[in-house]
Formats: structure tokens, sequence, C-alpha cells
């Protein structure tokens, strides 16, 4: 065949053909990829679902009036110290308890508990019975967290002040990410 002559008709259904296959094959990358895992939730999905649990589990035992004071959560290495996150987790989970009808005390109108200014409120151990009698609280909401190279691991309790029982625990971990660094003390 030379240069000139037009292809055969054979050719040209082969030519087809291939040009139609990398059109479909070429749409296909845009379609969603099924086997796609789902993204991880985040912070506040899996503090929400912590709090359910913590509602779930204690609410029978104490009562949905019971008044309970939420602290910062602090570091499981120095539980004398906390950061943003901290705080945060605690504000989170105190919305989430509220949400969930608990009658929550709003403690940063109250000097009872040591607040300290860039750390929150610790509850300390010689201040829970103080704690209780001050505010008619019952509960106390307190949680620790601890960074892993990857990850970030919160735990949260509610504790019956008068017999320090544990009335409801829940843990959960997310993926650490640029905000969750950003939120931890920039020594981590």
């Amino acid at each position: 065949m030379s240069f000139n002559q037009r292809p055969t008709g054979r050719l040209t259904g082969r030519l087809l053909t291939l040009a139609i296959l990398l059109l479909v094959l070429s749409g296909c990358s845009l379609l969603p990829n099924r086997q796609a895992t789902a993204p991880e939730p985040s912070m506040l999905t899996r503090v929400d679902e912590a709090a359910d649990k913590l509602l779930a589990t204690s609410s029978e035992q104490l009562g949905n009036r019971a008044p309970i004071i939420a602290t910062t959560f602090v570091d499981i290495d120095q539980l004398d110290q906390s950061s943003t996150l901290g705080r945060t987790l605690s504000e989170t989970f105190t919305s989430r308890l509220v949400q969930g009808g608990m009658n929550v005390i709003e403690v940063k109108m109250r000097d009872s508990l040591y607040i300290e200014q860039n750390t929150g409120e610790l509850i300390l151990s010689r201040n829970v019975q103080r704690l209780s009698d001050n505010h008619d609280a019952q509960a106390v909401l307190l949680g620790t967290y601890a960074q892993g190279e990857n990850t970030l691991f919160v735990n949260a309790r509610l504790v019956r002040i008068m017999d320090r029982q544990v009335l409801g625990a829940s843990s959960f971990e997310v993926p650490m990410d640029n905000d969750i660094r950003t939120l931890l003390p920039s020594n981590w």
C-alpha cells in the first residue's frame, strides 16, 4: 500500500475500534473509584460518638439532671498540663453531653477549680470533695490525650464524685493532622 492510497475497510474498522476503546477507557478514569476507602471520621465526629457512649452507659446510674462539671482534658504523661487541644476536647464533649440532656455546670464562672491561664480547669484530687460541696456536682467529666507518631489517642470518663466510681468511659483515636498538631503545645 502506498501513502497516497486510502486505507482499506478492514484497517479503518480496526482504527475506529481502537479509538472507541481508548475513549471508553479514558472515560472510566472519571468514574468514582468504588474501591476507595471512606475518609476517616473527623475528631468532632469521634467526640460525638464517644460522648454518646458516655451518655448511654452513665445516664441510668446518674440520672439526666444530676449536676456534672467538665474539666480540661490533660496530657496523659503530664496530668497537670493541658493545651488548646485539651480545652477543645472538654468544650466539645460538654456540648454533646448538654445536647444529650445532661445538666452540665459552667465552671468558668466559678472559682472552685484550679484554673490556670492557657491551661484550663484541672481537677485536683484534693479538691474533688470541695468541688462537689460547692456546686452540688455529682459527677465530673475528665479525660486524657496522648500523641503517637501518626495518631492521637483520647480517653474520657464520667466519674461520680461521691465514691469516685467510673460511671462511663470511652476511648477513640484520630489520625494526626495539621489541625491537631496546631492545638498541641509546640514541644510535641
